[in-house]
C-alpha cells in the first residue's frame, strides 16, 4: 500500500512541478516532463507497481479526456480563413509525411519495410498536448493559430486509424493480413462508427443539456464519463475508432449555441493539466537508458530528416496553391512537435508486433525511436519556433499590447502615446462614434459589444496580452473581465475600480466576477470624467537618479493620474493599488492636466 501511495503521489507532484517550472522559464513542459520521468525511471522499476496492461489501459482513457477537450475548442468559424490549408495538410500533408517517414525510418533509422511503414502512420500525428502549449508560448497571427491547432487535434484520429489500417494490411489480425478491400472495409467503418456514434451522442447530450436535466455541478462529471464510455464503445465495435469518436463529440459540442459549454471546457483543460503531466512522467519513465544508447544515432538522423526535410517539403507540397504567403508557409514547417498520442499508439503497438514472428527485435526499438522523436521534436520546435517567428514577423511569444474596453476622450489620449512606444493598441465599443474619434486618431478602432462572443473570439488578438474594461459602467467592466479571462488570463484583466469598492460585503461587487483594479487607489469612472473636465494629456515622464517618482509625485500632486510603467527592458506593466514604485531607467505613462503641467 505505501509504495502506491509514494508511486502516485510523486508522480502527480514531479508532473505539476515540471509544469510549474516550464511556465517560469517559458519552455515547453513537455521536456521537463520527458526528462523527468526518464531520470526517476532510472531509479525505480514501475513495472513492479503497475502493469503494462494497466497502463495502457490508463494512457488510452486519458488520451480520450485530452481529445474530447481539444474537440471543444474547435469551432468552424476559424475555417474561414484556415479550410482549405488545414484540408490539404491533414490530406496531401499526411500522405507525403507517411511516405517520406517511412523512407527515413527504413534508409536511417535501420528498419525493415513493414515496421518503416507502421511507424511512419503513427509519426503523422502532432497532437494538442505540444502544439497548444507551444502556441501559447509563440503566439502566431490568428489563421496561423487556428490552421496548427486544427491540425493538431484532428490529424490524431486520422494517425491513429492509419496506424491499425497499416498493421492490418501488413501484418494481419489474427491469422492472415487484411486484403486492400477489407482494409477499406475498415476505414470505412472506423469513419462511419467515429463520426456516427460521436454526433448522435453530442445531439443526445445536447437534448439533454438544454432541457436542464443535469445539474451544473454534475455536467463536467457527467460529460467526462460519457466520453470515457463512448471512446471504449467505439474501440469494441472498431477497432481504434474511440480517439475519432471523442473528437466528433467535442467538435459538435463546441458548434452549437444553445447551452453553454464553455464551464465544461475550464474543467476538461484543468484535467488535462494533469493527465499530461501524469502521463508523461509514467511513459518517460518506462524508457531505459540502454534502449536509448541503442537507437540514439538513428534517432538523431530521423529526427534531422522530419525537422529539416519532411515536414517542409508536406507543407510547401500540400499548400500549392492556397493563399499562404511564403513565409507563413515556413512558419507551419516549423511546428511538427509529435505529443501524447505517437507516444500511446507506439507503445501499443511495439507490444503487438512483439506477439509476431521475427519482428520481436524491432518492437523493443520502437518505443525508444519513437520518445526520441518526441523529445528531439519538442527540443527544436519548443526552443527555435518562437524566435524564427519573430523573426518572419509572425509571432508575439511576449504580448505586449492592450485591448480597451471603451473609447472616450482619455482613453484615445493614452492609446495614441502607447502607438507611438511601438504598443500595439485596440479599442473596441458599441458607439460608433467613439470609435469613429479613436480612428481619426490614428487608433485601431471595433465596433462590437465588448461582452459579446464577437469580441472575445472574432477580433483578431495578436499582439494584445492584458484587457482594459474603462466604461463607465461598472457591471459592464466586470462582465468583459470576465469574458476576457479565458483567451488572456484571469492575471491580465483589469477594469477601473467600481465605485461601491471598499463598502460592505452586502453593497459591493464581487471580488470573483471582476478583473484587477486599475491605477492607483480610488481611480474610478467618475473620477476620470471628473478629471477630463480640465484639458489634459498623456504624459511620459522617464524616472531617472536626478528625478525619482517620489519627485514626480510631489511635482504634479493630484493633477495626475499614473497608469502604466515602461520597463527599462521595454515590458508595459499595468498600474494597479498594489504595483511597486517605478525604479530608475523606467518610464511612467500617465494623464496629466495641461494647466498644470511643467516641463522636465
Amino acid at each position: 500500500m505505501q509504495i502506491w501511495l509514494i508511486f502516485f503521489s510523486a508522480v502527480i507532484l514531479l508532473g505539476i512541478f515540471s509544469q510549474w517550472l516550464a511556465w517560469k522559464f517559458r519552455f515547453p513542459s513537455i521536456l521537463a516532463l520527458l526528462v523527468f520521468g526518464f531520470i526517476a525511471g532510472q531509479f525505480y522499476d514501475q513495472s513492479a507497481i503497475v502493469n503494462d496492461d494497466v497502463v495502457f489501459a490508463v494512457v488510452s482513457l486519458s488520451v480520450a479526456i485530452v481529445m474530447l477537450e481539444g474537440g471543444l475548442t474547435l469551432h468552424f468559424r476559424e475555417l474561414r480563413d484556415a479550410g482549405t490549408p488545414l484540408l490539404r495538410l491533414i490530406s496531401v500533408g499526411a500522405a507525403i509525411t507517411w511516405l517520406l517517414s517511412t523512407l527515413a525510418l527504413h534508409f536511417l533509422g535501420n528498419f525493415s519495410w513493414q515496421v518503416s511503414t507502421l511507424i511512419g502512420a503513427i509519426l503523422v500525428v502532432t497532437g494538442p498536448t505540444v502544439i497548444g502549449p507551444l502556441l501559447r508560448n509563440v503566439r502566431p497571427k490568428r489563421h496561423l493559430d487556428s490552421i496548427l491547432k486544427w491540425e493538431g487535434i484532428v490529424i490524431d484520429p486520422i494517425g491513429a486509424i492509419l496506424a491499425v489500417l497499416v498493421f492490418g494490411a501488413i501484418f494481419g489480425h489474427g491469422d492472415h493480413s487484411l486484403s486492400f478491400g477489407e482494409t477499406l472495409t475498415n476505414l470505412s467503418l472506423t469513419i462511419l462508427v467515429g463520426c456516427g456514434i460521436g454526433f448522435v451522442v453530442a445531439k443526445a447530450l445536447l437534448f439533454v443539456l438544454k432541457r436542464h436535466w443535469i445539474p451544473d455541478f454534475l455536467q463536467s462529471s457527467v460529460l467526462l464519463a460519457i466520453c470515457l464510455a463512448v471512446f471504449t464503445i467505439s474501440n469494441l465495435l472498431q477497432h481504434e475508432s474511440g480517439l475519432l469518436t471523442v473528437t466528433i463529440l467535442g467538435i459538435g459540442l463546441a458548434n452549437q449555441h444553445h447551452t453553454q459549454v464553455r464551464h465544461i471546457l475550464e474543467f476538461k483543460e484543468n484535467l488535462r493539466v494533469i493527465l499530461i503531466s501524469c502521463l508523461f512522467i509514467v511513459l518517460g519513465g518506462r524508457v531505459g537508458l540502454a534502449e536509448i544508447m541503442a537507437v540514439w544515432k538513428e534517432a538523431l538522423l530521423v529526427i534531422a530528416a522530419l525537422i529539416l526535410v519532411i515536414r517542409p517539403a508536406s507543407v510547401f507540397l500540400s499548400t500549392i496553391g492556397t493563399s499562404l504567403k511564403g513565409r507563413e508557409k515556413t512558419f507551419l514547417a516549423l511546428m511538427a512537435p509529435r505529443g501524447i498520442v505517437a507516444a500511446a499508439v507506439a507503445a501499443i503497438f511495439s507490444l503487438e508486433l512483439a506477439n509476431q514472428g521475427g519482428y520481436a527485435e524491432e518492437a523493443a526499438k520502437i518505443v525508444p525511436m519513437v520518445f526520441s522523436i518526441i523529445f528531439g521534436t519538442v527540443t527544436f520546435y519548443g526552443l527555435l519556433a518562437a524566435p524564427i517567428a519573430r523573426k518572419l514577423g509572425l509571432a508575439s511569444p511576449n504580448p505586449q499590447g492592450l485591448v480597451f474596453a471603451g473609447a472616450n476622450d482619455w482613453t484615445i489620449k493614452i492609446a495614441t502615446a502607447l502607438q507611438e512606444e511601438e504598443y500595439r493598441v485596440l479599442v473596441i465599443d458599441s458607439n460608433y462614434n467613439n470609435i469613429k474619434k479613436a480612428r481619426m486618431a490614428g487608433v485601431q478602432g471595433v465596433v462590437a459589444n465588448v461582452i459579446s462572443d464577437f469580441a472575445t473570439e472574432e477580433i483578431d488578438l495578436s499582439g494584445i496580452g492584458r484587457l482594459l474594461a474603462v466604461t463607465p459602467n461598472d457591471q459592464v467592466n466586470s462582465l468583459a473581465c470576465i469574458g476576457f479571462s479565458h483567451p488572456l488570463g484571469r492575471s491580465n484583466v483589469f477594469q477601473l475600480q467600481p465605485v461601491d469598492n471598499g463598502l460592505t460585503e452586502r453593497k459591493s461587487s464581487s471580488f470573483e466576477l471582476s478583473g484587477r483594479h486599475l491605477f492607483g487607489k480610488g481611480v474610478t469612472a467618475a473620477k476620470l470624467h471628473e478629471f477630463q473636465k480640465t484639458e489634459s494629456e498623456a504624459k511620459l515622464t522617464p524616472i531617472t537618479d536626478e528625478f525619482t517618482y517620489e519627485d514626480f509625485q510631489k511635482l504634479h500632486g493630484d493633477d495626475v493620474i499614473p497608469m502604466f510603467i515602461i520597463r527599462e527592458n521595454g515590458d508595459l506593466s499595468v498600474i494597479t493599488p498594489e504595483s511597486t514604485e517605478p525604479a530608475e531607467g523606467d518610464t511612467v505613462v500617465s494623464l496629466a492636466t495641461v494647466l498644470k503641467k511643467i516641463d522636465v
